[in-house]
């Protein structure tokens, strides 16, 4: 399914080396277009970047992780997600539909294979691909390791939540009714998927920004504005209703399915970037994948949590994908 040459668009300013080389809206089945960009060097190294969520979309700094002088990078909205369309979609959007439209998009640039790199949900997805198409795979830098189990959904609603945060934790709960309280994570699902604007508004606002406050090491705030949170007028988030879609239906893996196919990654390099104090991903669950990945080794940032932008993460994470490609003269894997 290659694009329409119309349908490419060559962008950026003049002399911005991180500026896209070419933007579209590639076609892959079930009624999706996918948003693809590439930047750097045509000749460079092929990478793709794995967005988190699911259903955030890419964002311009993301190309700034890697060297335009090393690297061809490949950055794409998911589907449903950023820019692809149609936005917001939830239907033919399932883990394996991901995996397949990354072929699509290899296939359609004629890489052989490529670095994979991904962050949070962004992790899940590369282990995943790496795991079904291991010869396509050069090497791999996850951040924020998750492997998308509701165990550790768990773990950080109600464990590290009512731990770190318990006012925090009692404002979350506390927007639901008495009688959904002992399955919170299942009531703020049903209730993020609800077609009935006064059930899944407030529902998606508590938990965009409950999830915003556990991903940073520090906070701005540690309480859930209630009025803001049950204010009609104010604008949707949209990765709730991607995640409420995927984390109800176990993204559509198999209970421990990552860990158990770990040996598919044997001789695939890999280095996994963690936050000390993340409190959506710890480091129990990347020490965990390591335990199975021996061709992989950890680099722990002292004093971050998950975000990509807390201290220390993001210079980790650009000198992770440095020292991996070492091994990769420019043009080699193409």
């Amino acid at each position: 399914m290659a694009p329409d040459a119309a349908d490419i668009a060559t962008s950026g300013k003049p002399g911005d080396r991180f500026a896209p080389l070419t933007a579209q809206h590639l076609a892959v089945g079930d009624g999706h277009e996918i948003y693809v960009e590439t930047a750097g060097r045509p000749d460079g190294i092929p990478a793709v970047y794995l967005h988190g969520g699911p259903g955030s979309g890419c964002q311009p700094d993301h190309r700034r992780l890697f060297d335009p002088l090393r690297f061809h990078a490949v950055l794409f909205d998911q589907r449903g997600a950023g820019r692809s369309r149609p936005k917001g979609s939830l239907e033919a959007n399932t883990l394996p539909h991901l995996i397949a439209d990354m072929e699509v998009i290899r296939e359609s640039l004629g890489f052989e294979r490529w670095l994979v790199v991904g962050g949070s949900w962004g992790a899940t997805l590369a282990l995943a691909y790496a795991q079904a198409h291991p010869q396509r795979v050069s090497g791999i830098v996850l951040r924020s390791t998750f492997l998308g189990t509701r165990e550790e959904l768990e773990g950080a609603f109600l464990v590290n939540l009512p731990r770190i945060y318990p006012e925090l934790s009692d404002d979350f709960l506390g927007l639901l009714p008495v009688t959904e309280r002992d399955l919170p994570l299942d009531a703020y699902w049903r209730r993020i998927l609800d077609a009935d604007p006064a059930a899944h508004g407030p529902a998606a606002r508590a938990w965009h920004d409950t999830e915003r406050i556990l991903s940073e090491h520090k906070p701005s705030k540690t309480r859930l504005d209630l009025a803001a949170v049950n204010n009609a007028s104010r604008g949707l988030p949209s990765t709730p209703f991607m995640e409420a879609h995927y984390f109800r239906n176990n993204c559509f893996m198999r209970p421990g399915q990552l860990l158990d196919n770990a040996a598919r990654l044997k001789g695939i390099p890999g280095i996994v970037v963690q936050g000390r104090y993340d409190l959506l991903c710890p480091p129990s669950t990347a020490q965990a994948l390591l335990a199975r990945w021996p061709d992989a080794k950890l680099k722990m940032v002292e004093a971050a949590g998950h975000s990509l932008y807390d201290t220390g993460v993001r210079d980790a994470v650009i000198a992770a994908m440095d020292d991996i490609s070492q091994a990769f003269p420019i043009n080699s894997v193409k």
